[in-house]
């Protein structure tokens, strides 16, 4: 590819941090005659870094490669079209995704007739691209979270221009609707409902990459959830970078979260699921909506990040720790078999052993059955990566191991509830680490591992919990 560019649209980290009040337009995804069949006799590779909302993009940009005729494959050396959807929440999954780029090189000199594309969370950073530019010269085609539907148009002009190609938005646009989607799944779907976030977080990149939240139509939520019913899907996992904001005006007020869940409850989709939640909008509608619906699965990840006022208020969370703890009291009043779960980061700047110790009485207060932990990390462009006080990495591990050990016996905990019940479990396939077995997930996001044929996989079947361990249950089909 020629150093050149025939579209040439960078990031702007100061752009990205306005919140420009107009109207989000819903426009419907077309493709160009010239754009068909473009894929013909080609084969295309994704690889997939990050969060559920980065799966749900990759089925997207899946969809589209195969609407233009590209065949999937999974060996990179062969693939005409090698696509990286990436993550940029810490360094070491960009520091990852920069091996990768390096070790193509070799690829790219063997065959550069190859495109190679990234996209996703990292070239919405200012210095990811420049990195990209002066020394990844072998990425031909770089676009962001808010251009997905804009692939076939970049593809084609790569083939005819053979410069390179980076458009990038700072400023998010459109809600794409129609965009073809290729799940990944046959019974379970991830649904997005909403997209960016609002809330700045100190330590957080995700609002300057993902852009300001913006709500699908419910209608749309709605006939993608019954469609989905109609094709035999059990599951759906509604998506959002702060999923409990969403929020449509309509003619007599709002429409919130709690409206939607409630509709979707209707449809008969047998299971729902949703995240990723923010304390500040889990309001007594929502949970009550959860109590009233069997079809709402019992189980809530709810990022706490912190069991500190002190070190709240610095994240910037909007909420305390009393408030935390009196919304999951309230939604353990109305559900009391639910699974919570979390995310929390420790060592964030100027945390003391107290402000841990409150951490960690939350941990027992709450009850959490999982969390994903964190040593804090920081992000170029955020405020927090400015902070003094920085806690010393010594200090920072042995608060990890400490905090994990609080989690590891919350999640044994919570399995161990389960023996000698019987569930329902959703099978997903074999255990990749015990082929003689099969896999699969409870209402409650338990991991159940138990013999049976291959005819059951996709299927709801009930299990009877012989085991409980750490990480997952053992049981016998009923």
């Amino acid at each position: 590819m020629n150093k050149d560019y025939s579209k040439y649209f960078e990031p702007s980290l100061k752009d990205a941090r306005k919140r420009i009040e107009k109207e989000t337009e819903n426009i419907s995804f077309t493709l160009e005659e010239k754009y068909i069949g473009i894929g013909i006799g080609l084969t295309y590779l994704i690889k997939t870094y990050g969060c559920q909302g980065n799966l749900a993009d990759s089925e997207k940009i899946a969809g589209i490669l195969d609407l233009l005729g590209f065949q999937e494959i999974d060996d990179e050396s062969k693939a005409d079209v090698l696509i990286f959807n990436t993550c940029c929440i810490r360094a070491n999954a960009e520091n990852r995704i920069y091996g990768e780029l390096g070790r193509l090189k070799g690829l790219k000199k063997e065959r550069p007739e190859m495109l190679i594309c990234l996209c996703g969370c990292m070239p919405q950073e200012e210095v990811t691209i420049e990195l990209l530019k002066n020394k990844y010269k072998q990425v031909d085609i770089i676009f962001g979270t808010h251009n997905i539907h804009m692939l076939p148009s970049y593809i084609y002009e790569a083939y005819q221009t053979r410069k390179r190609i980076l458009e990038v938005y700072s400023m998010e646009g459109n809600i794409v609707e129609g965009v073809p989607i290729k799940r990944a799944h046959e019974k379970k779907a991830w649904v997005d409902i909403m997209y960016g976030c609002d809330e700045f977080c100190t330590y957080c990149i995700v609002p300057y990459t993902r852009g300001k939240e913006r709500s699908r139509l419910p209608k749309d939520i709605i006939n993608e959830t019954i469609q989905l019913v109609k094709d035999g899907y059990i599951e759906i996992t509604l998506l959002g970078q702060n999923v409990n904001a969403y929020q449509v005006k309509v003619e007599n007020g709002n429409y919130t979260f709690a409206n939607l869940l409630e509709d979707l409850a209707k449809t008969g989709i047998q299971r729902i699921r949703y995240t990723t939640s923010h304390p500040k909008d889990l309001d007594k509608a929502t949970m009550d909506v959860m109590a009233k619906y069997p079809n709402i699965m019992p189980h809530l990840h709810l990022p706490v990040q912190s069991g500190s006022n002190q070190i709240l208020k610095k994240m910037n969370r909007k909420y305390t720790k009393e408030q935390y703890l009196e919304k999951v009291n309230y939604l353990k009043s109305l559900i009391p078999d639910l699974a919570l779960t979390t995310d929390i980061i420790v060592g964030f700047p100027g945390e003391t052993d107290d402000d841990f110790k409150e951490t960690l009485d939350l941990v027992e207060k709450a009850q959490f059955e999982g969390a994903y932990t964190f040593i804090y990390s920081p992000r170029e462009g955020t405020p927090a990566a400015k902070f003094t006080n920085q806690v010393d990495p010594i200090i920072s591990k042995e608060r990890l191991l400490l905090l994990n050990k609080y989690i590891n016996d919350g999640f044994a905990r919570g399995n161990k509830r389960f023996e000698g019940e019987t569930v329902e479990v959703l099978v997903e396939g074999f255990s990749a680490k015990n082929p003689q077995l099969l896999t699969g997930y409870t209402k409650h996001n338990k991991l159940v591992n138990f013999v049976g044929s291959k005819e059951l996989i996709g299927n709801l079947v009930n299990v009877k919990i012989e085991k409980a361990y750490t990480w997952h249950l053992k049981g016998k089909i009923i």
